[in-house]
């Protein structure tokens, strides 16, 4: 199985034939159907229906080109990260997302100094009306209810990294967190914050006693004891003067891209600095 017969499997679905699909890879229609029948010789199903008017996915062909996409974005991506690029990328960071965003942009900046980077501030419910509009050519975010909402238009979401939510308390005590956080006087952040929506979504009941838009606010507010904080793991772990908490089951904060589909070599860099 090769990259080049992914893409043209790709291709079809996307596009909804073969003679479109021929259009979009500029080749010829005949080589389109020779690729599929080879490619599903190989895996030894049919990955489409055929008809007079139309092509549908086959079972096969709707559980096979998921996976097609995100193998030829992964590729995209291994290209990016060792083959230098120029050009711009406008990238798009939900607030309170990255605490060392400064330390991608020097790894980026290294590894392609060619490549100009822009960033931008995005609103986590925003992120694919960002890409969908050309405002930003990825943005950065958390794992949402969205992402099905970003497939109908044409966008991927690509899972980064992931890691458990804890609760930040002033120094000393426990270290275990209650499930229940309704008894707590909590210092949360504004809507449109990323870390809002996944805690949100964690934790509905909770109490929110403070609202700051400002991470050390927010800390501060920790350390004197007026209030508690949930935060991923490594944004806990970047004040060490705090006591971080750990739920029993913990939930998860999951780091995600916004981008098109297939991934262009800038973007592409972006995610291979962050995966």
């Amino acid at each position: 199985m090769e990259l080049r017969q992914l893409a043209v499997a790709v291709a079809v679905a996307e596009e909804g034939g073969f003679t479109a699909a021929a259009q979009r890879l500029r080749t010829v229609q005949s080589t389109v159907s020779t690729v599929v029948r080879a490619l599903e010789r190989d895996l030894g199903t049919p990955l489409f229906h055929r008809t007079t008017h139309r092509v549908v996915l086959t079972p096969a062909g709707e559980a096979f080109v998921p996976a097609a996409r995100a193998a030829l974005e992964a590729a995209e991506r291994a290209r990016a990260v060792v083959s230098p690029v120029g050009g711009r990328v406008r990238v798009g960071v939900c607030a309170g997302l990255l605490t060392d965003l400064h330390r991608v942009l020097v790894r980026l900046r290294e590894a392609h100094p060619g490549l100009a980077v822009e960033v931008r501030s995005v609103a986590a419910g925003e992120a694919g009306c960002a890409v969908a509009e050309s405002t930003v050519d990825v943005v950065l975010t958390a794992v949402s209810a969205t992402v099905a909402d970003h497939a109908r238009v044409g966008l991927v979401t690509t899972p980064l990294a992931a890691e458990e939510l804890v609760l930040a308390t002033a120094p000393g005590g426990s270290r275990s967190a209650p499930a229940d956080l309704s008894a707590l006087a909590l210092v949360d952040f504004p809507l449109g914050w990323a870390i809002r929506e996944a805690v949100d979504r964690a934790f509905p009941c909770r109490r929110i006693t403070l609202e700051v838009d400002d991470l050390a606010a927010a800390t501060g507010i920790v350390r004197a004891g007026l209030a508690a904080c949930v935060l991923p793991a490594s944004v806990a772990a970047r004040f060490p003067e705090l006591t971080v908490r750990r739920f029993d089951h913990p939930p998860t904060w999951q780091l995600a891209a916004v981008h098109r589909s297939p991934v262009e070599g800038a973007v592409g860099v972006v995610l291979g600095q962050l995966g």
